[in-house]
């Protein structure tokens, strides 16, 4: 479920300032989305919350967490290591909750040989010869839009089901691939619809 990662960061705050117990409301209020959605989510988890006390934050945080696979060992292998890519594996997110950078990839000889995060960029030519690739690997596709299809199914090639794409393009994968999303320039664009919607709505004489 989507708002899982949210209320688990959330739940991680809370407990580094000590806090022990949350009501769905309080919960409900910092994750923006209204208490019934809260405890329908966590519900789905299994019934931890106690009428008049809340959740424990320490035990639905574990919860969550196995839900989320972070109890799991997730290869990841980032393929495009230029500025986004390299930005990528120098993050919290990608060494953390489960997650561990396998490998990283560039078809460019000049990015082949450096060495980021302590890890060394292969080439592309190498991929199929990488040690611990399969179906409990994830892809991520940081190069430009014009290389992404074909990097794309290179890792779906040897055995990569799911991918996360931050190249600014539509890929097409296989029905037992996992694709998601990450387009910085079409959220900027989602943010200019609402601004240039407000604008013009604080202009109008109705506004006033």
């Amino acid at each position: 479920m989507v708002r899982l990662p949210v209320y688990r960061r959330i739940l991680s705050d809370l407990l580094a300032e000590d806090r022990r117990t949350v009501h769905s409301e309080q919960l409900a209020e910092l994750a923006q989305v209204n208490a019934a959605k809260v405890r329908k989510d966590l519900s789905l988890l299994g019934s931890f919350g106690t009428r008049g006390t809340g959740y424990d934050v320490g035990f639905l945080l574990t919860q969550i967490d196995r839900a989320l696979g972070a109890e799991d060992d997730w290869p990841v292998v980032i393929v495009g290591i230029g500025n986004l890519g390299t930005a990528l594996v120098n993050s919290e997110g990608f060494s953390t909750r489960g997650f561990r950078i396998l490998a990283l990839f560039d078809a460019d000889p000049a990015v082949v040989g450096r060495e980021v995060g302590g890890l060394t960029v292969r080439s592309m030519d190498t991929l199929g010869e990488t040690p611990g690739l399969g179906d409990s690997a994830i892809g991520v596709v940081a190069t430009p839009a014009g290389a992404a299809q074909q990097v794309t199914d290179a890792l779906v090639a040897v055995g990569v089901r799911a991918i996360l794409n931050f190249a600014p393009r539509v890929l097409t994968v296989p029905p037992q691939v996992l694709l998601r999303h990450v387009d910085l320039g079409t959220e900027l664009q989602v943010l200019s619809f609402f601004q240039l919607r407000r604008r013009a709505g604080e202009r109008s004489p109705a506004a006033g």
